[in-house]
């Protein structure tokens, strides 16, 4: 009963209305011209339905609420999955935001899991984009945070922070992510020089 609430409370009630059309029978068409139309709608409903329970879980995880993310991002997973195919770029940020919440409910197991699907596709996609390789690295450094491991974290965000000045610039609002986890590090290990000095950059 408590999982279903939470479920509820999470994405059925957001998408309850969306759900019907995407998977419900769907209407006979008696030419190539209405099939072709009727596909098209369905595609959008399905986007638009992806759209709705992915914000919805990033919502969730913004307002430190890891397990209530949960349900609405393996919905977008799972629509994901259908539209895009389970080996596709589009899956990537829902794997990172799985794996985000799953780190925030403690279950780091599960994910270590979502982590290595997301690298997984990035490294079967040789034309990733440097803005999707650096949210990996992002993900993969915070994990290492929550495992205690802090020089492979430095690692990551470093890497972070390298590809995501490689595509938006130096001085861009994306790059500064990278340098608060990494500041927030220097500043557990007391090495206060070098985390005031990113601080200052953030």
């Amino acid at each position: 009963v408590s999982h279903q609430r939470t479920d509820w409370i999470s994405i059925q009630g957001h998408i309850c209305q969306l759900l019907l059309p995407v998977l419900g029978p769907q209407p006979c068409f008696h030419n190539e011209k209405d099939r072709k139309h009727g596909k098209e709608q369905l595609l959008r409903r399905q986007e638009s339905l992806i759209a709705v329970a992915l914000s919805t879980a990033q919502e969730f995880v913004w307002a430190g609420k890891p397990l209530e993310a949960i349900p609405a991002a393996l919905q977008a997973l799972r629509f994901s999955s259908r539209v895009f195919g389970s080996g596709s770029m589009q899956l990537v940020p829902i794997y990172l935001l799985l794996a985000e919440a799953s780190t925030g409910t403690g279950h780091l197991r599960q994910a270590a899991k979502y982590l290595s699907q997301a690298r997984w596709i990035v490294l079967q996609t040789p034309d990733c984009s440097a803005a999707l390789q650096s949210k990996l690295h992002r993900g993969l450094g915070l994990f290492s945070i929550a495992e205690g491991n802090l020089d492979q974290a430095l690692y990551h965000l470093a890497n972070d922070v390298y590809l995501a000045t490689a595509e938006f610039g130096l001085n861009s609002v994306e790059v500064s992510g990278g340098y608060f986890h990494m500041a927030n590090i220097f500043f557990r290990q007391n090495k206060m020089d070098a985390a005031n000095s990113l601080y200052t950059e953030v």
